[in-house]
């Protein structure tokens, strides 16, 4: 079956996201910082908000349980788009290039509802997009397979249809048992590679 279509993941995918990027601003010692995102505000307990989870209750419940991080907590949600420092090098031109080409296009995205409320306005790439599935809203976080099977059904496509990108192995997998090619990302020379082997790209 042909591929005519390209799913993206954006975290990592699109844009560079690191907690280290906010809070490198803020802590000074490099040891006290490593701690911070590695024990307070950390990957696993933003993921929370991936899925589903609200920032309020969360921010809340972490400052009861590190009340001397008060104020470090507390600039997570309002500079939240300040862990995310640009693109991805190449990935948008390729984004790009496929919308010049008429290659329908779509993301799955582990992201919290709130959170990509503030960053999805600051960036016009998504406008070539015709629809983001965002965990968040849909209380469903990849490599569950129950988000690919509604982006099927969203996405109005059959199995085969769409290549889905992404930089998390699980996910790939997960996409692959799950009605969609998938190209584990390392980085945009080598989806461009991929994408022009499958005649989406010249």
């Amino acid at each position: 079956m042909k591929i005519t279509t390209v799913v993206f993941d954006v975290g990592k995918v699109l844009f560079e996201w690191d907690l280290r990027y906010l809070f490198a601003k803020l802590i000074a010692d490099k040891d006290e910082l490593e701690f911070f995102v590695t024990h307070v505000v950390t990957p696993e307990w933003h993921f929370q908000h991936d899925a589903g989870r609200a920032l309020d209750d969360m921010v809340a419940e972490r400052i009861a349980e590190f009340p001397e991080y008060a104020t470090l907590i507390a600039a997570y949600a309002p500079r939240f788009n300040e862990t995310i420092p640009g693109p991805v090098t190449g990935s948008l031109e390729i984004v790009q290039e496929l919308a010049e080409c008429c290659v329908p296009l779509f993301a799955i995205t582990n992201f919290g509802a709130e959170l990509w409320e503030g960053f999805r306005p600051t960036q016009p790439i998504f406008d070539l997009f015709q629809d983001i599935i965002v965990s968040g809203v849909e209380k469903l976080v990849k490599p569950d397979p129950a988000i690919y099977a509604l982006a099927l059904d969203r996405f109005g496509l059959k199995p085969g249809d769409a290549i889905f990108i992404d930089d998390n192995h699980d996910n790939v997998v997960s996409a692959r048992n799950n009605g969609f090619a998938a190209h584990h990302f390392r980085d945009a020379a080598s989806l461009r590679a991929e994408l022009v082997a499958l005649n989406l790209l010249p």
